[in-house]
Protein backbone atom coordinates (compact mmCIF):
# COMPACT_ATOMS: atom_id res chain seq x y z
CA UNK A 1 0.00 0.00 0.00
CA UNK A 2 1.43 3.33 -1.05
CA UNK A 3 1.42 6.50 1.04
CA UNK A 4 -1.53 8.02 -0.77
CA UNK A 5 -3.17 11.08 0.76
CA UNK A 6 -6.40 10.56 2.63
CA UNK A 7 -9.27 12.07 0.71
CA UNK A 8 -12.27 13.42 2.56
CA UNK A 9 -15.07 12.38 0.22
CA UNK A 10 -17.73 14.03 2.41
CA UNK A 11 -16.02 17.42 2.19
CA UNK A 12 -15.70 17.05 -1.58
CA UNK A 13 -19.30 16.01 -2.12
CA UNK A 14 -22.31 18.19 -2.89
CA UNK A 15 -23.79 17.16 0.44
CA UNK A 16 -25.01 20.10 2.56
CA UNK A 17 -25.48 19.89 6.31
CA UNK A 18 -28.08 21.96 8.13
CA UNK A 19 -27.64 22.35 11.86
CA UNK A 20 -30.87 23.39 13.56
CA UNK A 21 -28.77 24.74 16.42
CA UNK A 22 -27.85 27.59 14.06
CA UNK A 23 -31.49 28.72 14.28
CA UNK A 24 -31.34 29.08 18.06
CA UNK A 25 -32.43 32.55 19.17
CA UNK A 26 -29.89 33.86 21.70
CA UNK A 27 -31.12 35.65 24.79
CA UNK A 28 -32.26 34.91 28.32
CA UNK A 29 -35.25 32.63 28.93
CA UNK A 30 -37.33 33.64 31.93
CA UNK A 31 -40.51 32.22 33.39
CA UNK A 32 -43.21 34.09 35.27
CA UNK A 33 -45.45 32.15 37.64
CA UNK A 34 -48.84 33.85 37.82
CA UNK A 35 -49.64 32.09 41.10
CA UNK A 36 -47.53 34.70 42.90
CA UNK A 37 -50.32 37.23 42.27
CA UNK A 38 -53.19 34.99 43.40
CA UNK A 39 -54.81 34.85 46.82
CA UNK A 40 -53.24 31.83 48.53
CA UNK A 41 -51.83 30.94 45.12
CA UNK A 42 -55.19 29.77 43.77
CA UNK A 43 -57.82 32.53 43.73
CA UNK A 44 -57.68 35.36 41.24
CA UNK A 45 -59.24 38.51 42.63
CA UNK A 46 -59.26 40.86 39.67
CA UNK A 47 -58.59 44.14 41.47
CA UNK A 48 -55.72 42.69 43.54
CA UNK A 49 -54.31 40.82 40.54
CA UNK A 50 -54.25 43.92 38.33
CA UNK A 51 -52.68 45.99 41.12
CA UNK A 52 -49.94 43.41 41.74
CA UNK A 53 -49.15 42.99 38.04
CA UNK A 54 -49.12 46.75 37.44
CA UNK A 55 -46.68 47.28 40.31
CA UNK A 56 -44.01 44.96 38.85
CA UNK A 57 -40.68 46.17 37.51
CA UNK A 58 -40.77 44.79 33.99
CA UNK A 59 -37.29 46.16 33.10
CA UNK A 60 -35.68 42.88 34.19
CA UNK A 61 -37.37 41.20 31.21
CA UNK A 62 -35.78 43.56 28.68
CA UNK A 63 -34.66 41.53 25.66
CA UNK A 64 -35.73 38.22 27.25
CA UNK A 65 -37.88 35.40 25.96
CA UNK A 66 -40.60 34.86 28.54
CA UNK A 67 -42.96 31.99 29.28
CA UNK A 68 -46.00 32.47 31.49
CA UNK A 69 -47.28 29.63 33.66
CA UNK A 70 -49.16 28.91 36.87
CA UNK A 71 -47.53 26.41 39.23
CA UNK A 72 -50.69 25.76 41.22
CA UNK A 73 -53.97 24.10 40.27
CA UNK A 74 -55.67 27.49 39.98
CA UNK A 75 -58.17 27.90 37.18
CA UNK A 76 -57.31 31.20 35.57
CA UNK A 77 -59.33 33.15 33.04
CA UNK A 78 -57.63 33.57 29.69
CA UNK A 79 -57.35 37.30 30.14
CA UNK A 80 -54.94 36.86 33.08
CA UNK A 81 -52.17 35.57 30.80
CA UNK A 82 -53.05 38.14 28.17
CA UNK A 83 -52.89 40.96 30.72
CA UNK A 84 -49.42 39.96 31.91
CA UNK A 85 -48.18 39.51 28.33
CA UNK A 86 -49.30 43.04 27.47
CA UNK A 87 -47.30 44.43 30.40
CA UNK A 88 -44.23 42.71 28.93
CA UNK A 89 -44.89 44.07 25.44
CA UNK A 90 -42.32 46.87 25.57
CA UNK A 91 -39.65 44.71 27.20
CA UNK A 92 -39.65 41.05 26.20
CA UNK A 93 -38.68 39.81 22.75
CA UNK A 94 -41.35 37.12 22.91
CA UNK A 95 -43.98 35.99 25.40
CA UNK A 96 -45.78 32.64 25.34
CA UNK A 97 -48.14 30.81 27.67
CA UNK A 98 -46.69 27.49 28.74
CA UNK A 99 -43.38 26.13 29.89
CA UNK A 100 -39.81 26.56 28.67
CA UNK A 101 -40.30 23.76 26.13
CA UNK A 102 -43.32 25.58 24.68
CA UNK A 103 -41.20 28.71 24.39
CA UNK A 104 -38.36 26.91 22.59
CA UNK A 105 -40.81 25.12 20.31
CA UNK A 106 -42.38 28.46 19.37
CA UNK A 107 -39.00 30.10 18.72
CA UNK A 108 -37.81 27.23 16.52
CA UNK A 109 -41.14 27.09 14.69
CA UNK A 110 -40.80 30.76 13.81
CA UNK A 111 -37.13 30.34 12.83
CA UNK A 112 -37.94 27.43 10.50
CA UNK A 113 -40.85 29.40 9.03
CA UNK A 114 -38.45 32.23 8.15
CA UNK A 115 -35.70 29.85 6.95
CA UNK A 116 -34.92 30.15 3.21
CA UNK A 117 -35.03 26.55 2.02
CA UNK A 118 -34.87 27.54 -1.66
CA UNK A 119 -31.07 27.75 -1.50
CA UNK A 120 -31.07 23.95 -1.14
CA UNK A 121 -32.77 23.45 -4.50
CA UNK A 122 -31.74 20.06 -5.97
CA UNK A 123 -29.08 19.46 -3.31
CA UNK A 124 -28.60 16.44 -1.08
CA UNK A 125 -29.18 17.66 2.48
CA UNK A 126 -28.38 16.23 5.89
CA UNK A 127 -30.27 17.58 8.85
CA UNK A 128 -27.74 17.29 11.65
CA UNK A 129 -29.00 15.15 14.49
CA UNK A 130 -26.66 16.00 17.35
CA UNK A 131 -26.65 19.37 19.06
CA UNK A 132 -25.31 20.90 22.25
CA UNK A 133 -28.69 22.47 22.93
CA UNK A 134 -31.96 20.62 23.14
CA UNK A 135 -33.82 21.06 19.87
CA UNK A 136 -37.61 20.50 19.97
CA UNK A 137 -38.48 17.45 17.86
CA UNK A 138 -41.11 19.49 16.06
CA UNK A 139 -38.35 21.69 14.58
CA UNK A 140 -36.93 18.66 12.73
CA UNK A 141 -40.37 17.79 11.38
CA UNK A 142 -41.05 21.34 10.18
CA UNK A 143 -37.62 21.71 8.59
CA UNK A 144 -37.91 18.38 6.77
CA UNK A 145 -41.32 19.33 5.41
CA UNK A 146 -40.02 22.69 4.23
CA UNK A 147 -36.94 21.18 2.58
CA UNK A 148 -38.98 18.50 0.79
CA UNK A 149 -40.12 21.04 -1.81
CA UNK A 150 -36.51 21.87 -2.74
CA UNK A 151 -33.95 19.25 -1.77
CA UNK A 152 -32.86 16.39 -3.98
CA UNK A 153 -32.64 14.20 -0.91
CA UNK A 154 -32.96 14.59 2.85
CA UNK A 155 -31.03 12.59 5.40
CA UNK A 156 -30.82 12.76 9.17
CA UNK A 157 -27.73 12.41 11.34
CA UNK A 158 -24.08 12.84 10.39
CA UNK A 159 -22.43 12.37 7.00
CA UNK A 160 -20.72 9.17 8.17
CA UNK A 161 -23.96 7.59 9.39
CA UNK A 162 -26.89 9.44 7.86
CA UNK A 163 -30.34 7.88 7.82
CA UNK A 164 -32.14 8.43 4.48
CA UNK A 165 -35.48 10.18 4.91
CA UNK A 166 -36.51 11.35 1.45
CA UNK A 167 -35.34 11.16 -2.15
CA UNK A 168 -36.99 13.09 -4.97
CA UNK A 169 -38.37 10.94 -7.74
CA UNK A 170 -36.82 11.50 -11.13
Amino acid sequence: MKNEPIINRVANSALVTIDLEDLYQPGPRLGIDLSQWLLEGIVLREKDFRKAVNSQDWQKYQGAYVYLFCSTDAILPGWAYMFVSLQLGDFAKKVVMGDEFTLENTLFTEAVRDFDASIYQDKPVIIKGCAKREIPPNAYVLLAQKLQAYAKSIMYGEACSAVPMFKRKK
